[in-house]
């Protein structure tokens, strides 16, 4: 059963379901993805002078709006946890219930960069997915592999920034 909505308020919605709030969510155009982000420290993601990838968005012919195969995103999302750190439990939920999204939409993402936040709006940490990671998932990359490339991305908010 395909959600109607369009791909950032279905994720929103399922999301807030399982206690994580998304707070932003912005696509970002496909072109941003680079060979080489595999880097912690690349800004390959980081597109904010790029064109609007909103731009792109247009309604499949069931009406529902998903953005171009490759269209990265951009999410920032509080959660309740008693701890600092970002725990293995709030990745896997981001990733799978984008992944659920993405085959209900037959969609392939592209890099998603998620930035985690307390609830009073401090960054707890940031990690990423590359887009290669998503696109080889079940063809040459298993799940084992995948969640620990994720996994080890995770970066905690430096207590001098």
């Amino acid at each position: 059963m395909t959600d109607e909505r369009p791909l950032d308020v279905a994720l929103e919605n399922r999301l807030m379901g399982k206690g994580i709030y998304v707070t932003d969510c912005e696509y970002r155009p496909s072109d941003g993805d680079v060979d080489d982000a595999d880097s912690p420290d690349s800004d390959a993601g980081d597109n904010t002078d790029s064109p609007d990838a909103d731009d792109d968005l247009e309604p499949s012919g069931d009406g529902v709006v998903t953005p171009p195969d490759g269209t990265g995103l951009a999410l920032e999302y509080e959660t309740v946890a008693e701890t600092d750190a970002i725990g293995s439990g709030e990745v896997g939920t981001v990733v799978r219930t984008l992944l659920d999204v993405a085959a209900e939409r037959e969609w392939a993402p592209g890099r998603l960069e998620a930035t985690s936040l307390t609830t009073d709006g401090d960054v707890r940490g940031r990690w990423h997915v590359e887009r290669d990671w998503f696109d080889r998932l079940g063809l040459g990359l298993d799940d084992l592999e995948f969640s620990q490339r994720v996994l080890e991305t995770r970066q905690p908010e430096s207590a001098d920034e």
